[in-house]
């Protein structure tokens, strides 16, 4: 078997190398590494990938996102009843006031009844993506090449996007957001697109915490702003940047939890970080942070986002921000936050084993960016990330066995 870069979690690896070898038969399985954070890691310590075993699975049962509608496929097979809520924890008696408000749920004297005639099912979004995908239709027949999910429909399938279906490119000629269509057409280009995005992040409830001196690190509630901005075309041979074109996309607002750490102006000048340099140092940790997080939750990059500012003004400090991409949160970021020390000690091991001189794709470039990877320092995340970890206190919970704090659970499996 021969796995064309690191699948994400130790345990998909170990379900792909597995399907060799099978009845007793010797095998060989050939990880081949990608340019990527993860992958550059787990080629320098092989030990997190033969010595630890496999992740545990994370879940919020208490997200409101999550609970809601399977409140009401419940009520939908039986009313739900006063006895019932204890099997849905305790944020139950707190969503079911805002199911009977949108007509979802009516209450009798036997419990919560469900309302429409269409199946409760649909309600949940068993992909996660947090609305109704985008059908991506070809303009002349009418004919579904496929869909997009809603969450990457800002990013891939915008006005003049470059959009591969089979194989074969097709140009976005126009979305419709409030019909979730997409018309496309045919085309030859030598180019591909890329989103420019702005994001900004505010925080909601700063929670939990933990300090190392004068490094505060936080789990949260947050609110994200997004907003696509422009398109790149890039050349398909050389990623040379042929032009930028405006867009005019509507702001996307998400509310969900980050882990979040602060560093003080005098720690910033201990780790030997000039002022002007901090942006660019800061978002370089981001991004490696970004890419490793996955050795500690069941995710996947793309599953999680960030945010680093020299200021923030909520904390009026530096700030580099992970947060779920996900409605209320996924677990994800809770077991960055459990697991602080070693996530942010291998971030650091993996930029700072890196060959290269000034930053790649293996280290702090990220293929997301909404910012051109722009300003991103190498060396000054290596400084700053140093002086974060240099009174860092050990993770009290090991990741891979114990549960993190609720509301969410682990399960492994």
């Amino acid at each position: 078997v021969v796995l064309a870069g690191f699948p994400g979690t130790r345990a998909s690896m170990w379900q792909q190398a597995g399907r060799a070898g099978r009845a007793g038969q010797g095998a060989l399985a050939v990880l081949v590494a990608r340019d990527d954070p993860l992958d550059t890691y787990l080629v320098h310590h092989p030990e997190a990938l033969f010595g630890r075993p496999v992740e545990a699975t994370v879940l919020d049962p208490d997200n409101p996102y999550v609970l809601a509608p399977h409140l009401c496929a419940a009520a939908s097979e039986s009313p739900l009843t006063e006895a019932d809520l204890d099997l849905f924890g305790p944020t139950a008696e707190l969503v079911l006031p805002a199911l009977e408000q949108r007509g979802l749920l009516r209450r009798r004297p036997a419990g919560w009844f469900w309302t429409r005639r269409d199946p409760a099912s649909a309600l949940a979004d068993i992909r996660g993506t947090g609305g109704a995908p985008v059908r991506m239709c070809e303009a002349d027949t009418g004919r579904l090449l496929g869909t997009v999910d809603a969450g990457s429909v800002h990013t891939q399938a915008h006005e003049g996007a470059v959009y591969l279906h089979q194989g074969r490119q097709f140009l976005v000629r126009s979305l419709d957001l409030e019909e979730s269509v997409a018309l496309v057409e045919p085309a030859d280009t030598d180019y591909s697109t890329s989103a420019r995005e702005v994001t900004d992040i505010a925080i909601v409830d700063p929670g939990r915490s933990r300090r190392w001196g004068p490094i505060e690190v936080r789990f949260g509630t947050v609110e994200v702003t997004n907003q696509v901005v422009s398109y790149l075309r890039k050349r398909l041979v050389s990623g040379e940047v042929i032009d930028e074109t405006q867009l005019d996309l509507p702001p996307r607002h998400l509310r969900t939890r980050a882990v979040w750490w602060t560093v003080t102006p005098d720690a910033v000048a201990e780790a030997g970080v000039e002022i002007a340099d901090l942006p660019g140092a800061a978002h370089a940790a981001e991004h490696a942070s970004i890419g490793l997080l996955p050795l500690f939750a069941t995710c996947d990059r793309w599953d999680i986002g960030g945010v680093s500012t020299a200021l923030h003004p909520d904390t009026m400090l530096p700030t580099v921000f992970v947060y779920d991409g996900h409605p209320g949160g996924a677990g994800f970021a809770e077991r960055g936050f459990a697991a602080a020390e070693q996530w942010l000690r291998a971030t650091r091991d993996a930029i700072a084993a890196c060959e290269c001189d000034a930053g790649c794709p293996s280290c702090v470039q990220s293929p997301k960016c909404g910012n051109g990877n722009n300003p991103l320092d190498k060396a000054g995340a290596v400084r700053l990330l140093d002086r974060v970890l240099a009174e860092s206190v050990p993770d009290e919970t090991v990741p891979d066995e114990d549960a993190v704090e609720s509301p969410a659970l682990a399960a492994t499996g």
